[in-house]
């Protein structure tokens, strides 16, 4: 509590009460709280203020990180100039708990869209500012989770994420991130429970629709007095269908957290994996779901009455990581995490004759047979399947084995005079293996291969299961069709210094890196093939600044230039070739982004009004498309995007125990300028067209460029509440058709796709037992009124949201 333009104060003790004295005759008081909107009051003479009511910031994390602290790059309160977002985890728990995409849980956020999620559990994409998730940057616990080899976020891998997770922060642009990470659209941090400080548990379950189940059961030990504590977790879940039919799907999630306090350091080791299963749906024509349905799938069937997917995607990813935090002295301090991650598993799909040429091998209802699949190995000759020849049919799994690990170690220096420096590092090693192996061959006796020119037959066949599959899978001479490895090793520095007072806080940011890429290629060669190594360096400089007028006023405007280097996968595009570098060799891409925002928030009500242009150029880009049966695909080596667009976020609280939000976003997102294009037949590896096209003015698809949303949450009583949100999409763009807009340069438009809403609905009631024992009872409905909508297009047709879902659940707490 401080009287305003003085260094008078106090602080309140236990009960809140407090005594400032001071020798102004009037003015005000500041009162503040961590985690609660600072509050100011006028006094004139001696004055009694009464009982104080601090209202709860919707932005404040300081509350819910404790480990970490200097290597998690969060937003301060009121103070960092960026946009950002927060969801705690109380909504988490809501709201994202079970059968709901990790990703749902942002979006009820500005510029944020989710999709695909009737693909199946885990199958879910989500874009930021109109930027796929390759683009945009996800952090846990500080550590950078993006695939390392294309950018991509497979959030089946990381199935138990919203049952340990304490908050969410979505920074929409360049974010505040001190490493040189792809945050092209924006930053996720996803900060999870360390080792909790006091002792107790909860015992959780819950069901929902399509026969899905989940039970989960955590304890935390407390901190003793020797400074040890230590929380676990553990869950099962299963489910007949995500919602499409067919995406059947089952797993596990564990975490384990021991901390110990040790005089000026804190150390916590954490665990965490969520091995799954679950079938896959893919986009169709529309013409299928006219036919079938918008729930039909074409990837699975029986098998003598059991069910079958072709698709089934299959991972284990445990992570492991290591936080140490040592406050070195008043001022200055050291936070790293030592980190490592193995995963294992892929995806399955038909090796040899697809269900599709094989007589009867879809029945009438569109599904495949797979009875008749295994009737027609009866005729192959000797029982030997050859793919190249497409005798014979299989299931066959992709694999993707891989081990990641690094360090993000960060020293931070506080002047004690409003400047603060930062200094560190982030170092990244990934060794990745591809190959295919067999799954089921459905009675024959093999295929015939012939990796590395040895001609053999191949038996051997590997159950595709998450936990499994973390030991046993195909050794070199017992896998099929491609093997190869890839090394991707990464070294960079970052550097920060910001200055804040009770008005401004400036900042600047600079990170330089150095990324190298190799690759080995057992595939088709007399001998191992090994590529050069290739190096790029990359940097980013960010900064901004903010100024905070008449206490509850804030601007704030930011700039940054990325130099970012190119993923692995556009480094060596080929596949006849795995280790053929990309002709021409493919540059750094450059990110030049500008914001600007205003932020008012009084006692009960906070707006954000944010402006923002970011543009990118010397894109990569490589689509793949199939024309009456022949496969092409479609490289542009100089693609440019501006994404420009405005966000409106509001909160407010009329009464104690109601809140109210609302949001609006505008986008404009196009390509711009011409591009050189190849286009390659891929049977063939041959270019059969080249030249340039002008793509200026075609509209970026695949997320809505305008967004509308409302919610509420009422606390109808101490232990009655109910919330609802509604979320409104329009100016929607599908896939862009590259061959299209070749053809018709300067004409060219993507399809636009249907204008949508959708509405969500939630309460909780809470049973207290005394003490710390209570009963939370929690129903979700999704897409309350059965909205038909398409959510995604892509080149091979589009995707139907996910209908009608609800889950229920109790939880018990001790």
């Amino acid at each position: 509590v401080v009287v305003e333009g003085t260094t008078d104060g106090a602080s309140a003790d236990f009960d809140g009460n407090f005594t400032v004295n001071t020798a102004n005759a009037s003015g005000q008081v500041k009162v503040s709280f961590v985690g609660y909107t600072t509050k100011m009051l006028d006094f004139n003479g001696t004055t009694n203020f009464g009982t104080i009511q601090l209202m709860p910031s919707a932005e404040s994390l300081d509350e819910v990180v404790i480990i970490g602290t200097g290597v998690i790059d969060l937003a301060a309160d009121r103070k960092t100039p960026i946009a950002v977002s927060t969801v705690k985890a109380s909504e988490i728990q809501a709201k994202a708990v079970g059968n709901v995409e990790f990703p749902e849980l942002m979006k009820n956020t500005p510029s944020v869209y989710v999709s695909n999620q009737s693909g199946g559990f885990g199958d879910s994409q989500m874009f930021l500012r109109g930027f796929d998730q390759r683009n945009t940057a996800f952090l846990l616990n500080g550590q950078p989770i993006n695939g390392m080899e294309d950018g991509k976020m497979y959030w089946s891998n990381w199935a138990g994420l919203s049952d340990i997770a304490n908050a969410v922060q979505i920074q929409r642009g360049l974010g505040s991130s001190k490493l040189a990470i792809s945050s092209v659209g924006g930053t996720v941090n996803i900060v999870t429970k360390a080792t909790d400080l006091g002792e107790g548990g909860f015992v959780r379950v819950m069901t929902g629709n399509d026969q899905y189940y989940k039970g989960t059961a955590s304890y935390s030990s407390g901190v003793n007095e020797n400074g040890w504590g230590y929380s676990i977790m553990l869950d099962h879940w299963q489910a007949e269908n995500k919602w499409a039919d067919g995406t059947k799907g089952q797993g596990q999630n564990y975490f384990l957290s021991v901390g110990k306090i040790a005089g000026d350091s804190k150390f916590n080791f954490l665990v965490v994996g969520a091995p799954q299963w679950h079938g896959q749906n893919y986009s169709k024509r529309q013409s299928v779901y006219d036919e079938y349905g918008i729930k039909y799938n074409s990837n699975w069937g029986y098998l003598d009455g059991e069910y079958l997917t072709m698709r089934r995607n299959f991972y284990h990813k445990p992570i492991i990581n290591l936080n140490w935090d040592w406050d070195i002295s008043s001022a200055s301090s050291l936070s790293s995490v030592v980190y490592a991650s193995f995963g294992r598993g892929g995806g399955t799909g038909g090796y040899g004759n697809g269900a599709g040429y094989i007589p009867g091998g879809y029945d009438s209802n569109g599904q495949i047979d797979w009875n008749a699949v295994q009737d027609y190995n009866t005729t192959v000759t000797d029982g030997i399947g050859d793919a190249s020849s497409y005798t014979g049919s299989a299931l066959r799994a992709s694999m993707n084995n891989h081990l990641w690990y690094g360090l993000v170690t960060n020293f931070e220096y506080d002047t004690e005079n409003n400047l603060v420096f930062n200094v560190g590092a982030d170092v990244r090693f990934y060794q990745g293996d591809h190959f295919r192996q067999l799954v089921d061959l459905f009675g024959l006796n093999g295929f015939t291969e012939s990796l590395m020119n040895n001609t053999h037959v191949v038996s051997s066949t590997f159950e595709a299961n998450p936990w499994s599959a973390l030991t046993n899978f195909a050794s070199e001479e017992e896998r099929i069709h491609y093997d190869y490895s890839e090394d991707i090793n990464y070294q960079g520095v970052f550097g920060q210094a910001e200055w804040s007072d009770d008005s401004f806080s400036i900042f600047v940011q600079g990170a330089v890196s150095n990324q190298s890429y190799k690759r080995e290629d057992r595939t088709n060669f007399d001998e191992v093939k090994v590529s050069d190594v290739v190096s790029k360096m990359g940097y980013n400089v960010k900064g901004g600044l903010s100024y905070t007028f008449a206490d509850n006023h804030k601007l704030f405007g930011n700039a940054g230039l990325y130099s970012r280097q190119p993923f692995l996968d556009n480094v060596f595009p080929t596949y006849s070739d795995y280790t053929e570098l990309s002709d021409p060799e493919v540059d750094n891409e450059e990110v030049l982004g500008f914001e600007a925002g205003y932020t008012l928030e009084t006692t009960r009500f906070r707006l954000d009004l944010n402006g923002y242009l970011t543009t990118w150029k010397n894109r990569f880009l490589d689509k793949f498309t199939d024309e009456d049966g022949i496969g092409y695909r479609t490289i542009f080596t100089n693609v440019a995007q501006i994404h420009k667009g405005l966000e409106l976020d509001m909160r407010y609280k009329p009464l104690q125990n109601l809140t109210l939000r609302a949001y609006t976003t505008y986008g404009d997102w196009k390509y711009d300028g011409a591009t050189p294009f190849q286009r390659i037949n891929t049977d063939t590896n041959v270019v059969v067209e080249e030249g340039e096209v002008d793509i200026t003015g075609t509209k970026i698809g695949q997320a809505p460029q305008f967004s509308a949303g409302l919610g509420m949450k009422w606390d109808v009583t101490d232990r009655f509440s109910i919330d609802a949100d509604a979320n409104y999409y329009d100016n929607f763009y599908g896939f862009v058709n590259e061959r299209a807009a070749v053809l018709t340069p300067g004409e060219y438009q993507p399809e636009k796709l249907n204008t949508y809403s959708l509405h969500d609905l939630g309460a909780s009631y809470k049973i207290p037992f005394g003490g710390n024992d209570s009963l939370e009872l929690r129903g979700n409905v999704y897409n309350l009124f059965n909205d038909t909508y398409v959510s995604q297009q892509d080149s091979y047709g589009i995707l139907y949201g996910a209908g009608t879902t609800w889950n229920l659940s109790a939880k018990y707490n001790f």
